[in-house]
């Protein structure tokens, strides 16, 4: 994560959190909630809205036999705004987390 200039701000145990709460859920998820500072800086100084899809999740379960690791894609999340002067930076970050993911999977 360090080399894509990202950081782990909290893992969420999915499983363990719906326990809490009385709800029996059979299936193990951690969620990573992970953050590129720099990037959510420029990011929020264009749009303070863009806080409620920061910071960037990535989901790690099993299915079918297989650990799958997924995430929103910045490109499509930030697209909801409407603000093409973003694209750029969504890009980076999306593929720094593709990246990120793929290296996760070896």
């Amino acid at each position: 994560m360090k080399a894509h200039k990202f950081g782990v701000i909290s893992v969420i145990d999915l499983q363990a959190k719906m326990r809490e709460k009385g709800v029996e859920f059979n299936k193990p998820c951690r969620i990573y909630e992970v953050c590129n500072p720099q990037q959510a800086k420029r990011v929020l100084e264009k749009e303070m809205a863009i806080a409620t899809v920061l910071p960037c999740r990535i989901a790690v379960y099993e299915e079918a036999g297989r650990v799958t690791l997924t995430t929103l894609l910045p490109t499509q999340t930030l697209g909801l705004f409407n603000i093409p002067d973003l694209s750029a930076e969504a890009q980076d970050v999306e593929n720094e987390i593709l990246a990120m993911i793929a290296e996760a999977a070896r």
